[in-house]
């Protein structure tokens, strides 16, 4: 049995989980999400506390126990507290801005700027030139925007320009020795 999947999962007030045959939707103060429970997994509410619980004895089975308690716990802290990733922008002349509507255009040392199309459900902040804090409610969409954004120029390990996650950090290269 997964230790992970066993863990019970708290729902705070102002947050609602409702399951109809096997699709699940959480609604919270922040917006409302949808999953598909798969059928070799229970999913059940009691007194402001969900479970899921799987029985079977196949090795794949008992990998979505797990899979599916982690997905659930990351819907009820997306609709009560949201994802935040922060990148940072390292290089002379690297920059980003965010004009008016869904676009957000980086100076990375290209020939032309990149623009990068917001996706619905995202909402990225410049705070300064060369920091970027990408937010919502879905922790796989968030992740994936902040790597989308990180992958047009990742850092370098010689100088260490480029993107980088706040928390990251880049092995550095000696240069030449000569």
């Amino acid at each position: 049995m997964s230790r992970i999947g066993k863990t019970p999962i708290t729902i705070p007030s102002g947050v609602e989980v409702k399951l109809d045959g096997s699709h699940l939707v959480v609604k919270g103060p922040k917006g409302s999400l949808e999953l598909d429970i798969r059928p070799e997994v229970r999913f059940k509410v009691e007194d402001g506390t969900a479970y899921v619980e799987c029985d079977s004895e196949v090795k794949s089975d008992r990998a979505l126990h797990g899979l599916t308690r982690s997905l659930v716990a990351n819907m009820v802290k997306g609709v009560s507290e949201g994802f935040v990733r922060q990148l940072e922008i390292q290089g002379v002349g690297y920059r980003a801005e965010k004009p008016n509507g869904n676009e957000f255009r980086l100076a990375l040392g290209f020939s032309h700027p990149v623009i990068y199309t917001i996706p619905e459900g995202i909402t990225i902040e410049v705070p300064k030139p060369t920091q970027i804090t990408v937010r919502g409610i879905d922790k796989q969409k968030v992740g994936q925007v902040a790597a989308d954004i990180r992958r047009f120029r990742p850092p370098e390990p010689y100088k260490g320009k480029g993107v980088r996650y706040v928390d990251e950090h880049v092995h550095r290269k000696a240069g030449k020795a000569g």
